[in-house]
């Protein structure tokens, strides 16, 4: 076998075949496993792929399997701040990672871990199925209680099959229950910074359907309701976010140390005032 076989042969290449389009567009905030949080969102298929064929059958299954690519790692934190810099995808191999859930501290080997830093650079989360619409002759996946972020690209979508897939035997090594919640606070001068952000719409997770005479109206108001506007019943989701306690585990004891996390379009300031209490301080429009 020639050096030019044996490196076709190490690697798969994938297509994308969508990108998902949520309320979180950075990886702070983002549930560490998927169905932590019933987060509505959306699955835009791509062209071939987004042919309402290819999808008959699915609405039948209440869940589905997505794999999906992690497309914010980079080699050095600071790529992302510096507009010039290379930002070459990770292609080293970590051996060893750091998984939050024991406490950022002690390391496991990487393919012991769901870990964001693997060596195919590849997810996979079980996610619901809400509904599938047809839009402009395009099929766009309306999902809830994924792991991933606004932008993330999809490789492939199967149906979840409780008979082969949910084992209730199955032993979970590390993380044999879900993680424990945090109690969530909001400040008075907060909850009225949310109320004069929030529209009175309603979620697309609610409607049964979308009813729009024009189509590319119905595009663009199905991303502007994910991705952007603000709701009434977005204080829940919020609210649930932050209970899973997404600072870095070597903060989680320091009391009144602010931190912000991106939903749509506001920046909601939270910071822990007590033992097992966050509170949220501020919500600002992100200009």
């Amino acid at each position: 076998m020639s050096g030019d076989d044996a490196q076709l042969d190490s690697h798969h290449h994938a297509p994308i075949v969508g990108y998902h389009r949520a309320p979180l567009s950075q990886k702070f905030g983002a549930p560490r496993q998927p169905n932590l949080v019933a987060l509505t969102s959306v699955i835009e298929m791509l062209a071939p792929y987004d042919t309402p064929a290819a999808f008959v059958g699915l609405e039948a299954f209440s869940h589905i399997w997505i794999s999906w690519q992690f497309h914010h790692n980079y080699i050095k934190k600071d790529n992302l701040a510096n507009k010039n810099a290379d930002t070459t995808k990770i292609t080293g191999f970590r051996t060893q990672v750091r998984p939050p859930r024991l406490g950022g501290n002690q390391k496991i080997g990487v393919f012991a871990s769901r870990s964001m830093y693997r060596p195919s650079a590849l997810g996979l989360s079980v996610v619901k199925l809400e509904r599938i619409e047809v839009i402009q002759g395009r099929a766009f996946l309306i999902i809830s209680g994924a792991d991933m972020i606004d932008g993330t690209p999809i490789v492939d979508i199967k149906p979840y099959v409780t008979y082969s897939d949910a084992l209730v035997e199955a032993e979970s090594g590390f993380a044999p229950t879900a993680p424990t919640l945090l109690a969530v606070t909001m400040t008075e001068p907060a909850y009225e910074q949310f109320l004069a952000l929030a529209n009175t719409g309603q979620p697309i997770g609610n409607e049964k359907e979308i009813n729009i005479e024009q189509d590319t109206v119905t595009i663009t108001m199905l991303m502007q309701q994910v991705q952007s506007q603000l709701l009434l019943s977005d204080i829940d989701i919020i609210k649930a976010l932050i209970a899973q306690d997404p600072r870095p585990a070597y903060r989680r004891t320091q009391i009144n140390m602010p931190f912000t996390m991106r939903y749509k379009s506001v920046d909601v300031s939270f910071q822990l005032i007590a033992v097992d209490e966050l509170q949220i301080t501020a919500v600002v429009e992100v200009m």
